[in-house]
């Protein structure tokens, strides 16, 4: 049997009992007194929910903007003409165009977090469904990311806003900021992320809704929460 190095002996330690119900403070503590990388970890929660995304009536998608920032630099991109192209490059935008624009990305240009366009723009962004469409960034009207207002949907992209969508196991996962932020403000973005998803509950979700919730570091273990620390859980 392999002898434990000092490192891994530490942590079973510090774990104790991998069943133990951890509250969301002492959670984020431990993942913190843990760390041994050098770089900014990322903090990760992870939701298992009573919904089955294959039918139409228990999906769960949305937005939510996390208080603390993710603390992270998103590049936006925009598809917008005249003086809603000039607003979006005023609030921050990264790239703005229309055809030129629709070219680059066909040309295989797509380091984007998060791409926005106005209405009128989405016959132009229709023809990049096949590209955009995987990478989770086609513009969606129900997201906020079609909308005539794209410096307000610029300024929330670069201020926190993340996007929140069920995968077919009927998890939701999303990094909630760095290792590096406060305990309040990793609490206060947990709280965000976690309300968002139990106001967006679907009709179709029958018997209980949030069945257990986790959090994790990106090289960190996975701590279980006490869902009676999750309001609306």
């Amino acid at each position: 049997m392999a002898k434990l190095t000092k490192k891994a002996k530490s942590l079973s330690t510090k774990l104790g009992d991998n069943t133990k119900l951890y509250g969301v403070e002492e959670a984020i503590q431990l993942l913190k007194d843990l760390k041994t990388t050098k770089f900014d970890e990322t903090l990760e929660v992870a939701l298992n929910l009573g919904v089955d995304p294959r039918h139409a009536d228990q999906m769960v998608r949305g937005m939510v903007v996390l208080p603390s920032g993710t603390g992270k630099d998103v590049k936006v991109a925009v598809f917008a003409r005249g003086d809603k192209a000039e607003a979006a490059l005023a609030a921050g935008a990264d790239k703005v165009g229309a055809e030129d624009l629709l070219e680059d990305m066909q040309a295989g240009n797509l380091d984007y977090g998060r791409v926005i366009a106005t209405p009128d723009m989405m016959g132009v962004v229709g023809r990049l469904g096949k590209v955009l469409g995987p990478k989770g960034l086609m513009p969606n009207p129900k997201l906020g990311t079609v909308t005539p207002n794209v410096a307000e949907a610029v300024k929330a992209a670069k201020g926190g806003q993340i996007e929140f969508r069920v995968e077919k196991a009927g998890i939701i996962h999303g990094g909630i900021g760095k290792l590096s932020f406060s305990n309040e403000a990793l609490k206060a973005n947990f709280d965000a992320f976690v309300d968002a998803i139990v106001k967006a509950k679907p009709a179709g979700s029958k018997g209980k809704y949030v069945r257990k919730v986790g959090v994790s570091s990106s090289m960190g273990p996975g701590l279980k929460i006490d869902l009676t620390e999750v309001a609306g859980a």
